[in-house]
């Protein structure tokens, strides 16, 4: 058949320039995501690997020193042993807004009248949050220095337990509590759910070691439960939790659950030796 006289034929004519445009946008779009990507993949192998090798091998270097100066310089005759300054029985109530269980995953908050985040100075002299003393926990593997303070840049994130301002100190009447990191920066209390009643814990001073055996464990408590690092501890949460009379404590603290701040475990142990 013939076209007719006159009759347009509609022609359809293909914008190259449009395709390659469009083909560039996503080009763009899929280099932004992956980008993206490999950053967030960094950032979670920054937390998740490196703090954690970079604050065990500080934790671990700060033993080391600690015990090889104890054993060339035994303590000074008379002495009274412990971590040289602490009260021994400081009652760390302070304002019931506090958050008084270390918070490792966000800011700490120092239940005494030290100020928000600074580590109460220990003695006369003494470095801001240095370490005093090494807690070891044979069930979990754990060996990790203590420092004073629960101050997250100078204690919390070198993969350090940090003793709680205004409470006992070891081997002392009181509670002898401690604060430390469940995830990141050297975690030394990633486990610290897995202890049971009976375990041992030990605190070597420079003057003596010390030896407590888990007695209560409290699951999860509110972040601003005070009463558990009271001097005679009870959970003002959960007051089933805690005890009614006067001893030697130790309580440990940390956040729960894993990757989370929501909640506090706490893990009290007796003076046995």
């Amino acid at each position: 058949m013939r076209a007719r006289v006159g009759q347009r034929v509609p022609v359809v004519v293909q914008s190259r320039g449009r395709r390659r445009t469009g083909a560039r946008v996503l080009w763009v779009a899929a280099e932004t995501v992956v980008t993206c990507g490999v950053v967030v993949l960094l950032l979670v192998v920054h937390q998740l690997w490196w703090t954690n090798r970079q604050a065990r091998a500080e934790a671990l270097q700060q033993v080391r020193v600690l015990e090889r100066e104890w054993d060339i310089s035994p303590p000074v005759p008379g002495a009274t042993p412990g971590d040289g300054g602490s009260s021994p029985t400081g009652d760390p109530t302070g304002d019931p807004t506090v958050d008084p269980t270390g918070a490792p995953s966000g800011d700490t908050v120092v239940p005494s009248a030290a100020p928000s985040g600074d580590p109460a100075p220990a003695r006369p002299g003494a470095a801001p949050s240095s370490a005093f003393a090494v807690l070891r926990i044979p069930r979990l593997g754990l060996t990790v220095p203590v420092a004073h303070g629960v101050s997250k840049r100078s204690v919390l994130d070198r993969g350090y337990v940090g003793h709680y301002p205004g409470t006992a100190a070891p081997g002392r009447t009181g509670n002898f509590a401690l604060a430390g990191h469940r995830n990141t920066h050297g975690e030394p209390f990633r486990y610290l759910d897995r202890l049971a009643e009976g375990d041992v814990i030990s605190v070597r001073t420079r003057g003596a070691t010390y030896t407590y055996r888990v007695d209560q464990i409290l699951p999860r408590t509110a972040p601003r439960d005070v009463g558990v690092v009271r001097a005679v501890p009870r959970s003002i949460v959960k007051p089933s939790y805690g005890y009614d009379a006067p001893g030697s404590y130790l309580t440990l603290t940390t956040c729960t659950p894993e990757f989370s701040s929501a909640y506090r475990l706490v893990v009290w142990a007796r003076l046995v030796a």
